[in-house]
């Protein structure tokens, strides 16, 4: 029974890359390192370019461009990561050149992705990776920046519009046919999607997350607001509607805590969900670590109460909220 770990966005720019040079690649993640490595496999967002390309994206408007140095690629591995989401807003941040170089980043270092590429038939292939004997297919997209979408000839992203149209639903079926056909046991479907800080999707996000799970995702793992969601389960699947931040150098909102978030631990076997472990994490600046105390009831006390709201209920520890199927 393979244990995927799973965290939202990890953002290495900007005011995390200048950090970085004073720290150690281990040093972000914190005391989530034993969790993380207690897994069988890892998945983030990666929520920047890896490159040396200082031109920024101007073709369309855009407000925050981040791009780490490619040294910031030990980052990654400090965390064993396996596989990384690159359907986001700011993996062009720095132009086409910035993806080719985050793309060539990644693949000397040994890490799976998905969601973008080269062109359109890459950014749709689905990464492969083992876990604990069984394969595991990612597939990623997202509905940001429509502008970067990939075409048969250019690089962008898996641009995926939230929809019950049937030609969006077709998209996302082939998707994840494509990740069987390939071998996959379990099949996580990515999703950068929706508004910043926002505690709750609409009901048409909520409609699109089921027709996704009906369509044969085992895990629906969305990211994109900044602050993390309730979590659902749906005919037996757990949907996480988003994961929140991991690593960053964000402002924090002293109401929504975009420093709050979890770190999310799935036990599945062959796509079956067996048990779901959330453990709570608190951000400072270009660091992680679990969160303890006062903080940690608060950051329990909301996931537990988003989650109730989607027929969802934890049962509580000192330290996680599980869930077993």
């Amino acid at each position: 029974m393979p244990t995927l770990a799973l965290t939202g966005d990890v953002m290495l720019g900007r005011g995390v890359n200048e950090a970085l040079r004073h720290m150690r690649p281990e040093d972000p993640w914190g005391d989530l390192l034993p969790l993380l490595a207690a897994a069988d496999a890892r998945i983030i967002n990666l929520e920047c370019a890896l490159t040396d390309h200082r031109q920024p994206w101007m073709r369309t408007p855009k407000v925050f461009h981040f791009r780490a140095d490619p040294s910031a690629i030990a980052v990654l591995q400090a965390a064993r990561t396996d596989a990384c989401s690159l359907a986001n807003n700011h993996v062009l941040d720095y132009e086409e050149q910035g993806l080719l170089d985050t793309l060539a980043h990644l693949d000397a270092a040994g890490i799976s992705h998905a969601g973008a590429g080269r062109n359109l038939e890459e950014a749709l292939r689905p990464a492969l990776f083992d876990a604990a004997g069984e394969c595991v297919g990612f597939v990623a997209f997202t509905d940001n920046e429509p502008d970067w979408a990939a075409g048969p000839d250019h690089p962008g992203t898996a641009y995926l519009p939230v929809s019950l149209e049937p030609a969006v639903l077709g998209r996302v079926e082939a998707a994840i046919a494509a990740a069987r056909q390939a071998g996959a046991q379990t099949v996580v479907f990515s999703n950068h999607w929706g508004p910043n800080m926002a505690q709750r999707p609409s009901g048409t996000f909520r409609c699109f997350a089921r027709a996704v799970m009906d369509r044969g995702a085992d895990l629906y793992y969305g990211h994109s607001a900044h602050i993390f969601q309730g979590v659902e389960v749906y005919r037996g699947k757990p949907i996480l509607y988003d994961t929140g931040d991991l690593i960053d150098d964000y402002a924090v909102d002293p109401m929504l805590r975009n420093d709050w978030s979890f770190l999310f631990q799935v036990v599945l076997e062959k796509g079956a969900l067996c048990r779901l472990e959330l453990f709570p994490v608190a951000l400072s600046h270009a660091r992680a670590h679990r969160a303890a105390g006062e903080v940690r009831t608060a950051i329990m006390d909301r996931m537990a109460r988003l989650s109730a709201g989607m027929g969802t209920a934890f049962e509580r520890r000192a330290d996680r909220l599980v869930l077993r199927a």
